[in-house]
């Protein structure tokens, strides 16, 4: 890992848009590392769990022997950045869940699989996000977040439509979760948000 003036921010790289997330951190000056076995993620100071399929993910990384050892890094208190279905994998409950499906774990909130439904499942949508202000959220068979624990920060919500008032982005100390996809923007200040909490590990 490295020292605290060169920390190295992993992105997990089994399944989903983990490339996105690489160039995003790389345009913001961070040193990033693909993850896809548990030597790499011994290198990194912290990871981003990418956009996805949540079910194929959590399947792909018990059979890369990466599941275990992201579970225990994360518990243990490294800083963590989950997308869309990154946000399911970093809850601690999901409705909607497949059979037998587990999650990384960390974040005590319960999410909603696929919640905006088959209508709206691709959309765009200006949000204002706590700490950094409006930016575009992009949303694709986005989860929201449907309860969460006292002490977990809502950072952002949806604005307009049917959905409005639905959480979209939170936060618990090194944890952050965003169903929407900032990898996929040219805005990268969600991106430089984490690596500020990751540089930064005392951050409000």
């Amino acid at each position: 890992m490295g020292d605290s003036g060169t920390k190295t921010i992993g992105v997990l790289a089994l399944q989903g848009d983990f490339r996105e997330h690489v160039a995003s951190l790389t345009a913001v000056g961070a040193n990033t590392a693909p993850v896809r076995r548990p030597a790499d993620l011994d290198a990194v100071d912290a990871l981003v769990v990418p956009g996805g399929e949540s079910t194929a993910m959590w399947k792909l990384a018990t059979t890369a022997e990466m599941f275990v050892p992201v579970r225990k890094r994360i518990a243990d208190g490294m800083p963590a950045f989950g997308t869309c279905a990154g946000m399911i994998m970093l809850a601690d409950r999901i409705t909607d869940a497949a059979a037998g499906q587990e999650t990384f774990g960390g974040l005590p909130i319960t999410v909603r699989r696929n919640a905006f439904g088959r209508q709206t499942e691709s959309f765009e949508e200006p949000i204002g996000f706590d700490g950094i202000g409006e930016l575009t959220g992009v949303f694709i068979r986005a989860p929201w977040v449907e309860e969460l624990d006292e002490g977990v920060e809502v950072l952002a919500r949806v604005t307009s439509g049917p959905a409005i008032g639905r959480i979209v982005a939170v936060r618990q100390g090194n944890l952050l979760a965003t169903s929407f996809h900032p990898e996929l923007t040219a805005d990268h200040r969600v991106h430089e948000y984490f690596v500020a909490m990751v540089n930064d590990r005392d951050a409000a």
